[in-house]
């Protein structure tokens, strides 16, 4: 699919220049931070060199106050507390996080994590009514619960508190709770709004921490289970997210918990370097797989174990079941690609609506996301057993899926998520009418224009200017994610060198030439242009993300693909 290529707006030299020299970078790093809008020394240094002194005061969130107090009660009164978390692997950090954390101030805590396929995302009744039977007085949700009207007027009824953390959007109005900690409420005072829901869950601990008297060193030893759960929930890495990201890998990398180290182990990451694709695309899925396919408890008891040897057995159990979703996955994506092309008219509906009541709905989501990438179009999937239906949802940058969601709601049972993912559940009987009014929605809001996938530059360099020390200086931009891409650079004729070839799954490996440079190049995906590039007249405009390639001890440069224009 061809991009539309956004080239990097001219920046000031004489501020470029000063960033450099005040810093001591080199000049295209500076270039990268002006050209992102950082045009300060004491800006620059802040995001080049961040430290944990940058985080936001815990207690700048509304309801922050009422939240402590009524934790510092349970704990004086030894009531059972209730930790009531997601099935992702957002929600098992925070919980981890909390139980750990709690559990460690002497409270009586337990977890609970819904089942997927029986109960669905969000608290439910059934958790209400065990943690009842519990003899629990304060439930703390994490990352669920902005929605949870009734279940909290349940709990209640029962006599039970709740204490509501998350940070998804929020509707008309908050659930009846003693207090509501969410970044995103109507009213929010607090500096960032795009913290994941373990990054709540931290805020809370900190604040909590800070009552009793006690440092936030003594938190910090968890900010491994803060960074697994921020990467894997693709919030943006700018503000708080990358602090905590940033710390949180170096704690993951010597994570003192058996279940993190057993992991590493299973994927073979232990003592190599770690980054934020490693947690996305090979960590963050073990920790996943439970929840997808069976119980998310399995990868909680993970995190939380000190026994290094059941810490093994069930890292190597969620590897499996890994391998199983995965095998899933493919079924369930090489069915949807079919019914994309023989239901949906990509000419005419903007956004791809399709359903089965051969999906499992535990794994609908990724299949989303790859139907996202392979169409660049919104995508719902929606997983039917019996009359009803469960749906996952995800988006592309111009269309904010929640909001979309709202102006259909009255064809769904209910809704929840954010811009770019959505989770919602829906009578079978109305899913057509659905897929009709979703789609005359977006004929309102989205341009032919916003159809086009964009592949932004930050650069314009030749190939002469960049080296071994240009590729480390970028790892001061890292960990690198939504909001926080690696830099993409951009080179303009160049000349194939050699013989292109394919490797693995139609990859595409080649040399390019410019001047007197010549690079190693990989291309992912990217082997359907090898006919072209074979064609010894072609030259090549190239965006290209810089690595360093380490094989046998020798390090050296790759360029990385991120588009190609064949002239």
């Amino acid at each position: 699919m061809e991009k539309n290529w956004i080239y990097p707006r001219p920046v000031e030299a004489g501020l470029v220049n000063k960033i450099a020299a005040s810093l001591e970078v080199p000049a295209i790093i500076a270039r990268l931070l002006v050209a992102r809008g950082i045009t300060t020394g004491s800006e620059a240094r802040q995001f080049l060199r961040p430290t944990l002194k940058d985080l936001h005061d815990p207690y700048l969130m509304n309801d922050m106050e009422k939240t402590v107090v009524r934790i510092e009660e349970a704990l004086a009164a030894r009531q059972k507390i209730m930790i009531y978390g997601d099935y992702d692997v957002d929600g098992i950090t925070g919980t981890a996080l909390l139980w750990r954390s709690l559990f460690a101030l002497g409270a009586e805590v337990s977890w609970y994590l819904p089942n997927r396929i029986q109960e669905g995302y969000g608290i439910s009744a059934s958790g209400v009514e065990e943690a009842q039977r519990r003899g629990v007085k304060l439930i703390i949700s994490v990352d669920c619960g902005i929605t949870a009207h009734p279940e909290v007027l349940l709990a209640k009824s029962f006599g039970i508190d709740c204490i509501i953390t998350d940070h998804h959007e929020t509707k008309d109005s908050l659930p009846e709770a003693v207090s509501v900690l969410d970044p995103k409420r109507g009213d929010s005072t607090y500096p960032y709004q795009e913290l994941a829901g373990v990054g709540v869950a931290y805020k809370l601990m900190q604040a909590l921490y800070r009552r009793l008297g006690m440092e936030d060193a003594s938190l910090e030893q968890h900010l491994d289970l803060v960074a697994l759960g921020t990467i894997a929930d693709i919030v943006p890495l700018t503000g708080e997210n990358r602090v905590l990201a940033k710390f949180g890998i170096e704690r993951i990398k010597n994570s003192s918990k058996p279940g993190i180290r057993a992991l590493l182990e299973v994927t073979g990451l232990s003592g190599k370097p770690m980054d934020s694709g490693q947690i996305v695309f090979v960590v963050a899925p073990r920790i996943n797989a439970a929840g997808r396919i069976g119980t998310a408890d399995l990868a909680l008891r993970l995190l939380v174990t000190e026994n290094q040897d059941e810490a093994f057995t069930i890292a190597r159990s969620l590897d499996e079941e890994n391998r199983k979703r995965k095998e899933i996955d493919e079924l369930i994506l090489n069915e949807a690609m079919d019914m994309v092309e023989q239901q949906v008219n990509l000419n005419k509906e903007r956004v791809i609506v399709l359903a089965s009541d051969t999906w499992h709905q535990g794994v609908i989501g990724i299949v989303a996301s790859r139907l996202v990438e392979a169409f660049y179009r919104p995508t719902i999937l929606i997983a039917v057993d019996g009359d009803k239906g469960k749906g996952s949802a995800r988006s592309i940058s111009a269309f904010h899926l929640h909001q979309a969601l709202k102006e259909c709601q009255q064809h769904l049972l209910g809704f929840g998520g954010h811009k770019y993912a959505a989770g919602l559940s829906i009578d079978a009987g109305s899913i057509h009418q659905f897929r009709t009014d979703i789609n005359k929605y977006a004929d309102e809001v989205l341009s032919p224009e916003d159809m086009i996938p964009s592949q932004t530059l930050d650069a314009e360099v030749d190939l002469d200017s960049i080296d071994l020390e240009t590729a480390q200086s970028f790892s001061l931009f890292a960990p690198f994610g939504p909001g926080n891409r690696h830099p993409v650079l951009v080179s303009d004729q160049l000349r194939v060198v050699g013989t292109p070839y394919i490797v693995g799954k139609n990859h595409l490996k080649f040399k390019v030439k410019q001047n007197q440079k010549i690079f190693d190049t990989i291309g992912f995906s990217f082997g359907d242009l090898l006919d072209e590039l074979e064609d010894r007249d072609c030259s090549l405009d190239l965006a290209f993300v810089l690595e360093e390639n380490e094989w046998q001890g020798r390090k050296k440069l790759q360029l990385r693909v991120k588009d190609i224009k064949v002239r």
